[in-house]
């Protein structure tokens, strides 16, 4: 590094399986809105997820122009929705182990999961580390940096509620990807973002996202 040059340090962004890539598309234009840097792996079963909820295929070879084009839909799937800049991403191939994110000397400011499978859930509570997500999450934590988890899945059995307890004891924030309506959510949008903003809330990063709780009750529902 040069002399006067300020290190990179990342969020860790990572996209695993379950329904819900609409959260994980506010949290990323959020972080970059907030002038963070961004590491993104994207698992390849949300791939699949992405696929099926958005029509978008996200390729390692074009991710560049996949995640731009992902990040400009909105909640209903509208392209075109938001312009958003991309070019402070890095992108790491969930099956590449020797990523940068797999090593603790690696600088990260933290990881945010959003949304976390129960598989994912599983794998980071048991050490697995199958895939490059799973294994930066586990050094997020054996280094001691945030890690928020935002489940996405119900009803949760027993098994899970276990797994979710391993993470909050080793560290972690777990955050259910559960929206709230005291904001004044209008639409479906107002919901995914208040999800995205509570995200945010459990790293520490600034955003206007929802309306925040101020003590009055209706002031959500008034207009603006």
């Amino acid at each position: 590094m040069n002399a006067g040059e300020t290190e990179r340090r990342p969020w860790i962004v990572g996209v695993s399986g379950a329904s819900g890539t609409p959260y994980a598309a506010a949290v990323l234009r959020a972080l970059l809105a907030a002038g963070e840097s961004v590491d993104l792996v994207v698992s390849r079963a949300s791939r699949l997820t992405l696929l099926d909820e958005t029509g978008i295929s996200f390729r390692d070879a074009h991710w560049q122009g996949d995640l731009r084009e992902w990040l400009g839909r909105g909640a209903d799937g509208k392209p075109g929705t938001f312009a958003v800049d991309v070019d402070d991403v890095r992108h790491w191939s969930a099956g590449d182990l020797a990523a940068g994110p797999s090593s603790g000397s690696y600088p990260s400011q933290g990881m945010l999961i959003v949304p976390a499978s129960t598989a994912c859930v599983a794998g980071v509570a048991l050490g697995l580390s199958k895939d490059l997500l799973q294994r930066a999450a586990s050094v997020v934590l054996k280094e001691r940096r945030r890690l928020v988890v935002a489940v996405r899945e119900t009803p949760l059995n027993g098994q899970t509620l276990r797994h979710l307890v391993t993470l909050d004891d080793a560290g972690a924030t777990v955050l259910p990807a559960s929206p709230a309506f005291y904001a004044g959510a209008t639409h479906i949008q107002d919901l995914v973002d208040f999800v995205a903003g509570r995200v945010l809330d459990a790293a520490g990063v600034g955003h206007t996202l929802y309306r925040r709780w101020e003590g009055e009750l209706g002031g959500g529902s008034r207009t603006t």
